[in-house]
Formats: structure tokens, C-alpha cells, sequence
């Protein structure tokens, strides 16, 4: 795997994590979740650093060979998802 084609992965994979993440947060009726918190929180972290390292090649990548639309949006939308990442570790985390 070449490291141009690392923001693709990590954008759908972040995609797919943060389905997993916000379905499995939901409540039950006895007040748990879906999903065990630690896995929860583990799953954010996990995707956190993959977006976060999407985002870094990506934009190494923009700065060095130019802007092509599709890799620029794909490696700017990894900003996102790690910031919310961020936000959703930080939520679920027990006070």
C-alpha cells in the first residue's frame, strides 16, 4: 500500500467507526450501552489517530504533488472526523 492512497482508507474507515461509535452509545432501557464504554472509548481513540494521520498524509501529499478535488476533500473531511472523535471520547468519558 502506497502512502497516497492512505487518506481513502482512513476517511471510510473513520466513516464506518463513526457509525459503529454513535449506534453503539444509545441507551438502553437499563441504562447501558449497545456497545461496552471502554470499547467505545477505545474505538475513538483507535479512530482518532487513524483519521488524524489520514488528515496529515493527506495534506502532505496536496502540498507536495498539487490539488486534485476528490483526494483534497477526502483528506480535508479526516479533519473532521478526528475532531469528533475527539468530542465523542470527551462525551462518553464518566464523570
Amino acid at each position: 500500500m502506497s502512502k497516497h492512497n492512505y487518506p481513502y482508507i482512513a476517511f471510510g474507515l473513520g466513516l464506518f467507526l463513526m457509525l459503529v461509535v454513535m449506534k453503539g452509545s444509545e441507551m438502553r432501557a437499563g441504562g447501558v450501552t449497545a456497545i461496552p464504554l471502554f470499547t467505545l472509548l477505545a474505538i475513538s481513540e483507535f479512530a482518532f489517530f487513524v483519521t488524524a494521520i489520514g488528515a496529515y498524509v493527506g495534506i502532505k501529499q496536496i502540498l507536495t504533488a498539487g490539488i486534485t478535488p476528490f483526494y483534497t476533500i477526502v483528506a480535508i473531511g479526516c479533519i473532521p472526523l478526528s475532531i469528533g472523535f475527539v468530542l465523542l471520547g470527551i462525551e462518553l468519558w464518566p464523570q
